[in-house]
């Protein structure tokens, strides 16, 4: 039996898993997939932490020190998440160190309400980036329009940024510009140009999902548009990271941002539930799967080395094609932006419902329980306890 996971880390695939939560902290289960399924980071996002929140007694004895506290619930949604973050870090701190700091990284994401707003973000990067204090983590930035600057300043002050809600190749370029404007202003800065990371997180189940819509059944083109989207991504990273600007950090010690392919759970269940992956092996990238894709990679996935950069004529035309069908790309690529911001609004919502809910409970039960309550703002300091 071959080990699809080891075959893809041998072919230059970075596995992570999209998932996060304290059970599978406190259980070991994290530490597992490290040592047996190839695990090297992590990725999170505001549904991860709603549905991670919202099950089991893991977070009860946090939750009730923060009601005494009197936090504020956005504050304690931070702790919360932070907490996390922070020890999923200390588990993944032996890969980024043998690693020399390209794996075991480990994504928190800033607010995404705030995702059109660059001076507030880049205010959330830097809160987020103390209070985990942790050199292997990254702040997830989305891909908008006011993430641009937030992305070169956040990289610019010595912070890793994984750039998420990316969909469009055009502006998968502005990211990489805004991603080369930040080392080059860290350089200037004095920062270790060698400690400092990126990923861009190019995502991909999605583009399928609306272009598939608008095809409509039986179209020949069904299923293959997130796949040329992706691939022709990869080829515009070969061009600006074998330019002679990119050389040029290169020899001042700076690693490339590496593309990292998301939203990878196939969403259609008449197609290969692995192929989200082993259509997208290429050197030098991130894969980063819920946990039922990374087990059926595990289980069934065929892995047949570089499946990129051979396909980018074909990735083209299939491009070609559905501009022919009357399927507007710069239409689909704004539409899933707007959605991939509403929809990650929508879930931080919900996990703000739900501290809130947890911190009047364990409030109620201290009042029962003959104890106070303090009212008001708590610290914004992270809760370690």
């Amino acid at each position: 039996m071959t080990d699809a996971l080891a075959d893809l880390t041998a072919a230059g695939v970075a596995v992570w898993l999209d998932d996060l939560s304290r059970e599978r902290l406190r259980s070991g289960g994290l530490a597992d997939l490290v040592k047996t399924r190839s695990v090297v980071g992590v990725t999170t996002n505001p549904s991860i932490f709603q549905k991670a929140l919202s099950d089991g007694a893991a977070y009860d004895a946090q939750v009730r020190d923060l009601a005494l506290r009197g936090t504020d619930v956005g504050e304690a949604v931070r702790a919360l998440t932070t907490y996390d973050v922070r020890w999923a870090c200390d588990v993944l701190r032996e890969v980024y160190d043998a690693t020399d700091g390209v794996d075991g990284r480990v994504s928190i994401e800033v607010d995404p309400r705030i995702a059109h707003d660059t001076d507030r973000t880049v205010a959330e990067a830097r809160a987020l980036w103390w209070l985990v204090d942790r050199p292997n983590l990254y702040i997830k930035i989305p891909a908008t329009q006011a993430g641009l600057p937030a992305i070169t300043q956040a990289l610019a002050e010595g912070i890793s940024v994984n750039v998420t809600l990316i969909f469009s190749l055009e502006r998968y370029d502005l990211v990489m510009a805004a991603f080369l404007d930040g080392l080059e202003q860290a350089r200037e800065n004095g920062h270790d140009l060698s400690r400092l990371g990126s990923v861009a997180s190019f995502f991909v189940s999605r583009v399928d999902t609306e272009v598939d819509g608008r095809l409509g059944e039986g179209h020949a083109l069904r299923g293959q548009a997130a796949i040329a989207n992706a691939r022709l991504a990869y080829q515009h990273y070969e061009g600006v990271f074998g330019s002679d600007r990119w050389k040029a950090l290169e020899a001042a010690g700076a690693k490339p941002q590496r593309p990292l392919w998301a939203s990878t759970g196939v969403k259609d269940k008449t197609m290969d539930d692995t192929r989200y992956v082993v259509e997208l092996v290429a050197p030098g990238t991130v894969n980063t799967m819920p946990e039922g894709t990374l087990q059926a990679v595990q289980d069934h996935g065929q892995v047949r080395g570089d499946t990129v950069t051979g396909a980018y004529d074909d990735a083209q035309s299939v491009l070609d094609g559905l501009a022919e069908a009357g399927v507007d790309y710069d239409d689909v690529v704004d539409q899933l932006e707007r959605e991939g911001v509403d929809k990650f609004e929508q879930a931080w919502g919900d996990l703000i419902e739900s501290v809130t809910g947890q911190l009047e409970a364990a409030g109620a039960d201290v009042d029962a329980d003959g104890g106070t309550s303090p009212k008001g703002d708590g610290p914004a300091a992270a809760d370690r306890s």
